[in-house]
């Protein structure tokens, strides 16, 4: 039997309860069940990715485990409970959920990153930890091994779990996600819940038909057979066809429009992890939560949420690549394939520019026709709020859409503000076009409009189109700045170890077949934070000098380590990848630690071995 280190698992607390038909929880309420505490937020890609690595697990275990969502958030919006509620329906997710505004259970067990796993076996232990994606093969073996040690010691309690799914509401559309105006008027919208398109009348509101069957899948075929899965955004092609960002299938969906009929043009229905073809033919190489599309500049640009890039698809040749961005968080400008990005949501082209809104930056930026991406407004993964003014100080929320509108400006689907916001490149100034919506994610100009005013909102928390005139004047809006605020976690002056804990899922081993089988970048905000340890290297542990007289900061650590099942008879092992991102803020005293222990998968044991765990 597996020898675990097992700590004692922290009461779970906040400010309510989702799921439950009313109930409160308590690790005593689910003693006897493997318990998988799923720690997210859900603005965060990487945690709706986890969401869908788990639903199979869930499923399958649904008499043994119990999966309880911690609700800890990082904008604003995400605080309040409504927004939560919505989010839960919208992302169907099919367990518990501890609406935790305060941070007060992730505080209790020392999270440091979205989205982080925690497993507690059923006497009440944590026995492991895992930080980012591609964690569920190794949580499935660790939960056949504790089924069976428990099912023998006889503290395995096995039975309905304490889910309670909320009542069915019965709208046109739930939680659409983009439109694209057609050309006799009407929209066909993205009903992203509902795995479905839905067309609309010139009014927004009456369906003329359903495309898809409603019901979660990667399939092929006429309107009635053809499936999806949360498909976001739409764009026409050149030849008239409409092209669909399937998000969760991983994969761009062509629609004719004359007919009804779903094919799929790229991607591989499986989701991109590094070490993947960045280029090739389209339909053999995966993508990652495409969340939006625009025609620009003689291909079709991909707005690649999952990986933090631009992606292009080329009809004539039938072949995707990585255009921009370097799957690093973040904000930089520059050149396209040296920039940053964080989960780029929404584009809208013009002769010109592509605009991009991106969404984990707050920001509003753009790429130029020399491929060299720039920012409008915006300042970084952890400055966000509502201010009108200059750009350069300006403040969104959490955009998801843009509209290029026709006298040059862009309007800015202020997702989390609940805002519609302009920006004229003219005088760089930002204004706010209207107020109460709830969750915009994108705007379009009605077919033949002519500049009269008109713009048609996406109001996805509210689950309709809503038609609003372009004011003359912009709407005064109260200046409100927020920053992700999370306790800084005190480190020595100077010298600091910086340790990467990784432990391999039971019955695999690094994978050191073709070299390294892991990857730790490095950076700081602000840069001079790191006088030394700053870049890239292939060891789980290094050593890093602050600079004393910058007192803190964010340390910004991207790590990947690549498993395979330790089989010698097998010379085709499954593997696995396993990939985190984390935003430290650091705080450095005379007393602060001298170590930093992240747990990308396993259990921190003091860090005697450090990194990779064999």
């Amino acid at each position: 039997m597996t020898k675990r280190a097992r700590v004692r698992a922290p009461e779970l607390s906040g400010r309510s309860w989702l799921n439950t038909g009313g109930k409160e929880l308590s690790l005593a309420d689910l003693r006897g069940r493997t318990v998988i505490l799923d720690f997210w937020t859900f603005c965060c890609i990487n945690c709706l990715h986890v969401l869908d690595e788990l639903r199979e697990l869930e499923e399958k275990h649904r008499d043994s485990v119990v999966i309880v969502g911690v609700h800890s958030p990082k904008f604003a919006h995400e605080a309040e409970h409504q927004a939560l509620v919505d989010a839960v329906e919208r992302y169907e997710v099919a367990h518990p959920v501890l609406d935790d505004p305060e941070l007060a259970t992730w505080k209790q067990y020392a999270v440091r990153a979205w989205p982080t796993l925690v497993v507690i076996d059923p006497e009440g232990y944590v026995v492991a930890q895992h930080a980012g994606e591609g964690h569920a093969h190794a949580i499935e073996a660790l939960v056949g091994e504790l089924e069976a040690e428990h099912a023998a010691k006889g503290t395995l309690r096995r039975g309905d779990g304490p889910y309670v799914p909320p009542e069915p509401v019965a709208t046109d559309l739930r939680f659409p996600g983009k439109a694209l105006a057609l050309p006799g008027g009407g929209f066909l919208v993205s009903d992203s819940t509902r795995h479905a398109l839905v067309e609309l009348e010139a009014d927004g509101e009456t369906v003329v038909r359903r495309i898809g069957t409603g019901e979660r899948g990667l399939a092929d075929g006429p309107a009635d057979v053809a499936r999806f899965s949360e498909p976001q955004g739409l764009a026409f092609l050149p030849g008239g066809t409409v092209v669909v960002a399937d998000t969760v299938n991983h994969a761009l969906r062509e629609l004719d429009l004359a007919t009804g009929e779903v094919r799929t043009l790229a991607g591989t229905g499986r989701q991109w992890w590094q070490g993947s073809a960045t280029e090739g033919p389209a339909r053999e190489v995966a993508l990652s939560s495409p969340w939006d599309v625009a025609w620009f500049d003689g291909v079709l640009w991909i707005a690649m949420a999952g990986v933090h890039q631009l992606w292009t698809y080329d009809p004539e040749g039938g072949v995707v690549a990585a255009a921009a961005g370097t799957t690093n968080e973040g904000l930089v400008d520059g050149p396209a394939a040296e920039a940053w990005f964080a989960q780029p949501s929404g584009l809208a082209a013009t002769e010109e520019r592509l605009w991009i809104a991106d969404s984990e930056t707050s920001a509003l930026r753009w790429l130029d026709r020399e491929r060299v991406v720039h920012t409008a407004v915006g300042a970084g993964l952890f400055d966000f709020g509502h201010r009108d003014g200059p750009a350069g100080q300006a403040l969104l929320q959490h955009p998801l859409g843009v509209t290029a509108l026709p006298d040059g400006s862009v309007a800015v689907s202020d997702t989390y503000n609940h805002a519609l916001r302009r920006y004229d490149p003219v005088t760089d100034e930002v204004s706010t076009v209207a107020t109460d919506l709830r969750e915009p994610s994108a705007a379009v100009l009605p077919a033949g409009d002519d500049g009269a005013g008109e713009i048609v909102v996406v109001e996805s928390a509210r689950h309709r189109l809503t038609r609003l005139r372009l004011p003359e004047e912009a709407v005064a809006v109260a200046a409100v700045a927020h920053r992700t605020r999370r306790e800084a976690t005190e480190v020595a002056e100077g010298a600091l170890t910086l340790d990467v804990v990784f432990s391999p899922p039971p019955g695999q081993k690094l994978d050191t077949r073709y070299g390294p089988a892991s990857r730790l970048l490095v950076g700081a905000t602000p840069p001079e934070l790191l006088v030394e340890g700053a870049g890239q290297g292939t060891d789980l542990r290094r050593e890093l000098v602050l600079d004393p007289s910058v007192g803190e900061g964010v340390l910004h650590v991207s790590a990947m380590a690549a498993s395979c099942d330790d089989d010698p008879e097998n010379p085709y092992p499954a593997c696995h990848m396993h990939q985190q991102d984390w935003g430290v803020p650091v705080r450095q005293t005379a007393s602060g630690a001298g170590r930093l222990p992240l747990v990308l998968a396993g259990m921190d044991e003091g860090g005697a071995d450090g990194g990779a765990q064999p």
